[in-house]
């Protein structure tokens, strides 16, 4: 995309056969083919228009970047776009609004057809069905399987497994469906034709108060340091996380990226919050030998008043099967 604050912008499409879908769904810009070298197509658009100096936003490559350095200085636009997403337009926050119910619907189809025998497979089949038909399309589901007497994972994989949903099994989850690129995360944990063992109902007690410290601590002008010491009550459990407590979500993973005290790998950033902000509030709550762990928590908007969930879901526990 060649965007020219006062002109039009020129989206330039390398696949030849993918421009008329371009043209359909692209809205004030004109859009073209890239040519037989779309590096070479950018260069010859910022030298037509004379352009001397270059912002770019995203990742570029060498070839790219060493052709337009023979023509124009680069500068990275990088955190200013950032800054641009964090606040959320009211169109954008009505669309999440829609990638949340998708989600919401997926993990409710999940919870109503998961059963003995089937793998993680089947599972990612029963969340696309919720969903697809209606113009929703996947963003992420991962899943945690394992056995509450004998557990061996703490967090959900990327990769589904083979591995069959057995009675007796602990199965969390992290589900993001999405709506034209506004989706909407929910993380709900469920309990195989038996009750939570002990261990399990402490992990997810502790993890649903850790849940709603939080967000008794959000609303515009709130630090990170408020969010992270709502946390605290995890560590003082004796219990710890493995996936981010938080992090900021529509358009992108967005700042603020936090963990609880003992988890942080750097100091928080000096940011926050402001209303338009929407968030994933996520208590990974697990052991301290990463055996075994639980999910909950959603994606949040915040409100002048405070906050919003946007995630309409049971939270659960859930006993399903």
């Amino acid at each position: 995309m060649l965007w020219d604050p006062h002109g039009e912008g020129e989206m330039l499409v390398q696949y030849f056969n993918h421009v008329p879908n371009a043209r359909r769904m692209a809205t004030g810009v004109s859009v073209s083919w890239g040519g037989p070298s779309t590096i070479g197509s950018v260069v010859d658009g910022i030298r037509r228009r004379g352009w001397k100096r270059v912002g770019v936003i995203g990742p570029v490559g060498w070839a790219l970047a060493d052709a337009i350095r023979e023509i124009a200085e680069i500068r990275s636009l990088d955190r200013g776009y950032l800054n641009l997403r964090l606040v959320k337009s009211g169109e954008e926050i009505a669309w999440m609004r829609r990638g949340a119910e998708l989600s919401d619907r997926a993990v409710v189809a999940l919870r109503d057809g998961l059963r003995p025998g089937i793998d993680e497979r089947q599972m990612g089949a029963i969340v696309e069905a919720a969903y697809l038909a209606d113009g929703g399309t996947n963003h992420i589901h991962y899943f945690g399987v394992t056995s509450m007497e004998d557990p061996d994972c703490c967090v959900p994989a990327q990769w589904p497994s083979t591995r069959r949903v057995r009675a007796g099994d602990v199965v969390f989850t992290e589900i993001s469906a999405s709506w034209w690129g506004y989706a909407g995360q929910v993380l709900r944990t469920m309990f195989v034709s038996s009750p939570p063992t002990p261990l399990y109902s402490e992990l997810h007690e502790v993890a649903s108060a850790a849940y709603r410290a939080v967000l008794d601590r959000i609303r515009p002008g709130a630090s990170c340091d408020d969010l992270i010491a709502a946390a605290d009550l995890i560590e003082d459990a004796g219990f710890s996380i493995y996936d981010d407590l938080i992090h900021g979500y529509g358009g992108g993973y967005l700042p603020p990226v936090l963990r609880t005290r003992h988890t942080s790998h750097t100091p928080p950033p000096d940011l926050r919050l402001a209303s338009g902000m929407t968030l994933v509030v996520q208590p990974n709550v697990i052991t301290p030998d990463e055996r075994a762990g639980v999910q909950t928590g959603g994606l949040v908007l915040v409100t002048d008043d405070g906050v919003e969930e946007l995630q309409q879901a049971p939270p659960g526990p859930w006993i399903v099967g």
